[in-house]
């Protein structure tokens, strides 16, 4: 929401300690998001099937028909008896400042969740991507992806400023993935205590995105550590999703069986078109458009690999 003020100006110095406000707004828009959401649906527009897993509420219903419709595989989501899906509502004012607040709501039930029923139902996982979610399930579902032999991906993000030394360790111990960007990566090492060459002992292959410039892969498989640079874009519209976009991209990519550098390189493309518009599940796939923007970015031969991975 839009607040055609300032918030600064509404706030009475010496009745700090009773605030009572309410703020007329002049536009409310409302965007589909969700991490893991984001993720499923660029895959699913990519022409693959994820399985989305995870916890809402009855209110649900709109957004799991927009999601199917796009290829996501929802019956690994649990619904709410109680509790209305997790939102993010933030009001902005003239200033650019900001009030928010995040209602987890049925987030705190994936922890109740469980994977091997669901593998049961859609014939198996190829791969368990734990994404920031409620802490619990993260650290569950992780868990449980060793012990049956998943390979998992470990995604903390926004979550790991939540997490102690041990439970990111916990977390992270066995990922074929480690998805950070260079903050989270920081963090990571400040809260375990490893060193970049210790985390390669507990993980199979770092990838850390930098922005606008790129992403670094390390690890097994790699002589050497693999910058790819970021798609250039046309224009910056809202950074939201960005990340997301490019994990979409890249498994895909890992899905269809391309080399790491093309996975990222796709990953970099979906990250861009993210970017380039308001909302993180607004953007819109056209392969010739996408296969000339490949070319430009890193070459005729690239973008004939990355052709083949693409199904629509």
């Amino acid at each position: 929401m839009h607040f055609p003020g300032r918030f600064t100006d509404q706030l009475v110095a010496d009745r700090l300690d009773r605030v009572s406000l309410s703020f007329l707004v002049d536009d409310l828009t409302v965007r589909r998001g969700g991490i893991a959401a984001n993720i499923a649906f660029g895959m699913g527009v990519l022409g693959y099937s994820p399985v989305l897993i995870g916890a809402v509420g009855a209110d649900f219903a709109d957004y799991r028909s927009w999601l199917e419709r796009h290829g996501v595989d929802c019956s690994g989501v649990h619904t709410s008896e109680v509790k209305h899906t997790a939102r993010f509502v933030c009001t902005t004012d003239d200033d650019m400042n900001q009030i928010a607040s995040f209602y987890a709501g049925a987030m705190a039930e994936a922890r109740n969740i469980e994977l091997a029923p669901i593998m049961d139902k859609v014939g198996g996982l190829e791969l368990v991507l734990v994404s920031p979610n409620d802490p619990e399930a993260m650290l569950r579902h992780s868990e449980e992806s060793r012990q049956r032999g998943i390979p998992f991906a470990a995604d903390p993000s926004q979550q790991l400023a939540r997490m102690d030394g041990d439970q990111a360790k916990r977390l992270v111990e066995g990922a074929k993935y480690l998805f950070t960007n260079d903050y989270e990566l920081q963090l990571l090492l400040q809260k375990t205590g490893w060193s970049e060459e210790e985390i390669l002992d507990h993980v199979d292959l770092r990838i850390t995105t930098l922005g606008e410039k790129g992403v670094e892969l390390v690890g097994k498989g790699l002589s050497a550590p693999l910058h790819v640079p970021a798609v250039p874009e046309t224009h910056k519209a809202d950074p939201t999703g960005i990340g997301d976009g490019f994990r979409a991209g890249f498994l895909a990519g890992i899905a269809a069986g391309l080399p790491l550098e093309r996975a990222a390189q796709l990953g970099s493309l979906i990250a861009v078109l993210v970017l380039e518009v308001d909302g993180p599940q607004e953007w819109v796939f056209d392969r010739e458009a996408a296969l000339t923007r490949l070319t430009e970015a890193y070459g005729a031969e690239a973008s004939a690999d990355i052709a083949k991975a693409l199904k629509n």
